[in-house]
């Protein structure tokens, strides 16, 4: 689970669901994503294996056929995606800003940036202040 997404690869919310799935049980079926989503969301087998295929197309799971099904497990990690939406929410609503974002989250006990530092080390204490 190497790969780094792009902004387009965030995944809508019922997709992101199944994808947690995947995340705790590193692998698993159709019908064991959808076991594991019935108390919450009472999905229809055709439905999460819509939202898995979509999943694959975006390059964020891999399948592998398995007898007469397949067999999906995550391409990404759950730490690399939040990070890319916390990137994007950044961009988008506050202008890359992530003073900004920190003021609007309440977040005061994180250190001063020094002198102009890179966004990802803004990333890494905003993920860090999240986290």
């Amino acid at each position: 689970m190497t790969r780094h997404p792009s902004p387009e690869d965030l995944p809508p919310p019922l997709e992101l669901e199944c994808l947690t799935v995947l995340w705790r049980l590193r692998a698993a079926n159709v019908k064991e994503v959808r076991e594991a989503l019935l108390p919450a969301r009472p999905l229809a087998y055709t439905t999460v294996m819509t939202l898995l295929d979509r999943l694959a197309k975006r390059g964020l799971v891999e399948r592998e056929k398995q007898g007469r099904s397949f067999r999906y497990q995550p391409t990404i990690e759950r730490e690399i995606l939040q990070r890319t939406a916390v990137l994007q929410l950044a961009d988008r609503l506050f202008d890359g800003s992530f003073e900004e974002l920190r003021r609007f989250l309440g977040i005061d006990s994180l250190p001063a940036p020094l002198s102009q530092p890179s966004a990802s080390r803004h990333a890494d204490n905003l993920d860090a202040a999240l986290l």
